[in-house]
């Protein structure tokens, strides 16, 4: 592959991390991994619901940030407000202020840029946040700002096929020989396949193949070790 581009949520790094300590410092709640690993699986499953109502203008930013975390309460049953979801948001923010890479990526971008493969990123959400957590995770040390792409910048999101080929013109890409790599099936891989890239499933959640789907990834890895392996061939 000639160009390489990636997601950067829970695909450069561990986004359950910021979560898990997110919620030890405002919830009581006494939970277990397994409790608190389907406790993040919640939120971030309303994450995605809301975000697209809300690149749709059906519901606010605030409303989305606020309703993640309220609707995965409900689930569990465990009494939350407006104030407290506000300030669960501003927990949240902060604590992703301290996102590192995955190590494996991290070697994994010194090959491909010594390489000097074509490489850039695409990212769903709004454009302050994104940038921040783009810049906490030092990605301009492979990728310069004119080829790190955030939706809320371009005025579409993925999976729709409009971002994808803004892309492809910014970048004067060849579709047969890029690949995208990103977490989320529906956002990334549909999104993908359907612009007649190449796709790889950063799929360490260990999520189920959706059986209706007429997209396959054309990889699939779990783990930043697997992802490394695909590029890198260990002696």
């Amino acid at each position: 592959m000639d160009t390489i581009i990636f997601d950067v949520d829970d695909t450069l790094y561990d986004q359950a991390q910021s979560f898990h300590k997110t919620v030890r410092k405002l919830f009581q709640e006494p939970f277990s991994d397994e409790e608190m690993d389907q406790f993040y699986k919640a939120s971030r499953k309303y994450s995605e619901i809301l975000f697209d109502q809300s690149e749709a203008g059906e519901i606010s930013e605030f409303e989305w940030q606020t309703g993640r975390i309220i609707h995965a309460c409900e689930d569990f049953n465990i009494p939350i407000d407006t104030e407290k979801a506000t300030l669960f948001h501003e927990t949240y923010v902060i604590e992703q202020k301290n996102i590192t890479l995955f190590p494996e990526v991290e070697e994994l971008l010194n090959v491909l840029y010594k390489e000097r493969k074509q490489l850039g990123i695409l990212t769903n959400g709004e454009e302050t946040h994104q940038a921040m957590k783009i810049k906490q995770l030092g990605l301009s040390r492979w990728i310069p700002a004119e080829l790190t792409f955030i939706s809320g910048t371009i005025g579409h999101a993925k999976p729709k096929r409009e971002v994808f080929d803004f892309i492809e013109q910014k970048m004067n890409l060849d579709q047969t020989n890029t690949v995208y790599i990103g977490d989320n099936f529906e956002k990334d891989i549909i999104g993908a396949k359907q612009a007649g890239w190449q796709a790889i499933w950063m799929n360490h959640r260990k999520k189920d193949l959706p059986a209706d789907s007429p997209y396959q990834p054309d990889k699939e890895v779990h783990s930043a070790k697997e992802l490394l392996e695909l590029f890198v061939k260990k002696a």
